[in-house]
């Protein structure tokens, strides 16, 4: 048995008893029918639940007349939307014109006719009811884009968690290593959206990019045999070669992803400028390409901020993690030659914001009291001396 839908609702508006009387005995068997002797009724009903579907309008009453409840429908959010056909004595052509500009959507000259009156209003409900549909549908199919899209992101953020850290795991001690260097660099990214060297680049969808893409920057490690991975000293200076070519591996498989795609994405192509440059140094000594000053990506320089100092303050198979205030001093030092200068000042104003990140990320319970320690010192250490 098929649902028994609502009858649509008219709301019939004449001073005239005798005009809503006759209006409502023609349409009271087809439809739910309301009624108001004058305008303000009519604008309080019109904007009350249930709203109604239609509205036929007299013109010419008085306190506000037709034309000016109308104008106070389509200016309401409520009820602009609500269709409006004029049903008046008044029969010029500039009468008509006047209603048709304020929004109706038909135009009845009285005396009524009763089938001329029935067929219009039948017509406009249905164009309103096909009108409903495509709206409803359009925002079904917006939310379903959108469900979809935010579906889509997460597959992604989740590929790119699982692929950086599948590198990760081969370097045993840098668990998070991938979740703080993205808090960093997106840190860095939106402090210095405002200076005038990167405003240009650094905007929210940019800043976005860096974060999505900066777990991809060692993905490269992959390609590195463990017995230099994993080498508890020094690099030999073959070694070191091999070590280094972890840039253009990372670059190289990010590559291969965006072949098989078939299409180029925004984000990957970011995650490729990181991968093989973010050991590039500000005056050109860096690898692999030798890179200098402006010609390195940004945001490969400000993942080589992010980088360094993670490496520094972190346990590594070769090494103890550095205090964070001798890791500031080597970021200091670097201004200028390794790093960007402005982009290492910026992280110098950061140093504590970045120690809370190493601390919320901690790779363990006595990392993290370290960092807390070193945390809680710099912010009661007095201006100027942290």
């Amino acid at each position: 048995m098929e649902p028994v839908l609502p009858k649509p609702t008219v709301l019939v508006v004449d001073d005239t008893p005798d005009n809503l009387s006759l209006v409502n005995s023609l349409l009271r068997d087809i439809y739910t029918v309301r009624v108001a002797n004058h305008g303000d009724k009519a604008l309080r009903i019109a904007a009350s639940d249930p709203i109604p579907d239609l509205i036929l309008l007299d013109i010419m009453m008085p306190g506000l007349d037709g034309y000016e409840v109308c104008r106070r429908l389509k200016s309401n959010e409520r009820t602009r939307d609500i269709r409006v056909i004029f049903l008046t004595a008044k029969s010029d052509v500039e009468d008509e014109r006047m209603g048709f500009t304020l929004g109706a959507v038909d135009y009845i000259t009285k005396p009524i006719s009763p089938p001329i009156l029935l067929e219009r209003i039948k017509m406009h409900l249905s164009l309103k009811a096909s009108s409903d549909f495509l709206r409803d549908k359009n925002q079904f199919l917006e939310e379903e884009v959108d469900r979809r899209t935010r579906e889509v992101n997460a597959i992604q953020d989740v590929t790119i968690l699982a692929m950086a850290s599948l590198a990760e795991t081969r370097d045993t001690d840098t668990g998070n290593h991938i979740r703080r260097t993205q808090h960093y660099v997106r840190l860095l990214a939106e402090h210095l959206r405002a200076h005038p060297r990167f405003s240009a680049q650094l905007d929210d969808a940019m800043i976005a990019m860096l974060f999505k893409s900066a777990p991809l920057h060692d993905i490269g490690k992959v390609g590195i045999p463990d017995r230099i991975l994993l080498k508890p000293g020094r690099f030999e200076p073959e070694e070191f070669d091999i070590m280094k070519r972890h840039t253009v591996l990372g670059r190289e498989a990010i590559e291969l992803a965006e072949r098989s795609l078939g299409v180029e994405v925004a984000f990957l192509r970011t995650a490729k400028d990181i991968a093989q440059s973010h050991h590039e140094k500000w005056d050109g000594s860096g690898y692999p390409d030798g890179l200098r000053g402006d010609d390195i990506p940004l945001s490969a320089r400000l993942m080589a901020v992010a980088d360094v100092y993670d490496a520094l303050i972190s346990r590594r198979v070769y090494k103890e993690g550095m205090p964070h205030e001798k890791a500031v001093a080597i970021i200091r030092e670097g201004q200028g030659t390794h790093f960007d200068p402005d982009i290492a000042s910026q992280f110098l104003a950061l140093q504590n914001e970045f120690l809370a990140i190493a601390a919320r990320f901690a790779d363990s319970d006595d990392d993290l009291r370290k960092k807390a320690n070193s945390l809680s010192l710099m912010q009661n250490a007095e201006p100027g001396k942290a």
